[in-house]
């Protein structure tokens, strides 16, 4: 438990409508101080009620909005003034778990905020032009919504000046943190709870790729190396590329969609290996998969070269192209890979870890 001269604490997190790795941070946060308050902009109590206890949850205006959970990226503008809404004025210690706009929150004078940060919002700063070219909306907005994405970029980096500390979760969203609010940030990783997952003596005949259907997951460009290596590949995870997915996948490839976490983690330890094709801040599902005792073939980018080792946990593939993935594949061998030394390098990530890094740092305040 945190132990601090500070009276109340509350958390936020940017908006609560699926479980992902950001989420999952939230609830060892939360874990942390069971008495804090979680303010959001938006809950979807019949996903979320899985992970946190909803009488803790306090949400904005916006979830009045009549559909909001589908229309939720439709009201981009509102976002901001949604949390410098929120009034904070009781609490003495905030915590936010950012990717977007909750490092925003207006805190009162001599109060600390600390901000775990998954990334600087991603579709302000690094991925701007892609974000854009994946609209359906047509020109008039793709011409418009530059100069909106500018202005909101200076209203984030304007409210990342008042955080009083960063907290990053890698060395590479570190230097992103520095690179666009000027702002130091101590690394603290995302937790994964090692004894969840386990070593199994049976490995199967099949590939394993476990994400969020969406663009920038390049779900597509596995898809593509595994339909010319004509191998198994089994894919766990929904979003708004499955129809397009699916469409493009031959027989070899098993989409199994969202299944329930004891499933996963039996896919997980008897794969041949985890595919790992994406850029990510940190990548949790990397971790899980070690945890699991299977070695990754990850692209040599992001946060992957934090946690896998090669020759170790993994090995990487150089290019984002399914040509260099496919390359690689064609040269893996499972049976190079040990998997107790596996799992005990995902020790190091262990909640655990993460819980006395984190309590360390409100502690010394």
């Amino acid at each position: 438990m945190i132990k601090h001269n500070m009276q109340k604490i509350a958390l936020a997190h940017d908006h609560l409508f699926q479980i992902g790795g950001a989420e999952r941070v939230l609830v060892v946060l939360a874990s942390l101080d069971k008495t804090a308050p979680i303010f959001t902009l938006i809950n979807n109590p019949k996903i979320t009620k899985q992970i946190l206890d909803q009488d803790k949850i306090y949400t904005s205006y916006l979830q009045k909005i009549p559909l909001i959970n589908k229309m939720f990226r439709y009201f981009l503008l509102s976002m901001p003034k949604a949390w410098e809404a929120i009034n904070f004025d009781d609490y003495d210690l905030i915590i936010s778990s950012s990717s977007a706009f909750v490092k925003g929150l207006n805190k009162k004078e001599g109060a600390v905020h600390i901000c775990y940060c998954h990334a600087p919002t991603r579709y302000l700063w690094d991925d701007q032009e892609e974000y854009i070219g994946n609209l359906p909306e047509g020109k008039f907005l793709k011409t418009f919504l530059p100069r909106l994405l500018d202005r909101l970029q200076q209203w984030d980096y304007d409210k990342a000046q008042n955080v009083d500390h960063f907290i990053a979760n890698s060395n590479f969203i570190a230097k992103k943190i520095a690179k666009h609010y000027k702002k130091d940030a101590q690394v603290i990783y995302p937790p994964v709870n090692v004894d969840d997952f386990h070593i199994s003596n049976e490995i199967e005949d099949y590939y394993l790729l476990v994400s969020r259907l969406r663009p920038y997951k390049k779900v597509d460009m596995a898809i593509h190396a595994f339909n010319n290596l004509k191998l198994p590949l089994k894919i766990i995870g929904s979003g708004s590329e499955m129809s397009r997915l699916k469409k493009l996948a031959h027989s070899n490839i098993e989409f199994l969609g969202e299944i329930s976490d004891e499933e996963r983690n039996r896919y997980l330890a008897r794969c041949k290996a985890f595919i790992y094709p994406q850029i990510e801040d940190f990548g949790i599902t990397a971790i899980e998969a070690m945890a699991s005792g299977r070695p990754v073939i990850a692209l040599k980018k992001g946060g992957a070269l934090e946690t896998v080792v090669e020759g170790l946990s993994g090995t990487f593939f150089d290019e984002q192209t399914w040509e260099s993935l496919a390359h690689k594949i064609l040269r893996f061998d499972n049976k190079n890979y040990n998997s107790i030394n596996i799992r005990e390098h995902a020790k190091k990530f262990d909640e655990k870890v993460f819980r006395q890094k984190v309590l360390e740092l409100i502690n010394n305040i």
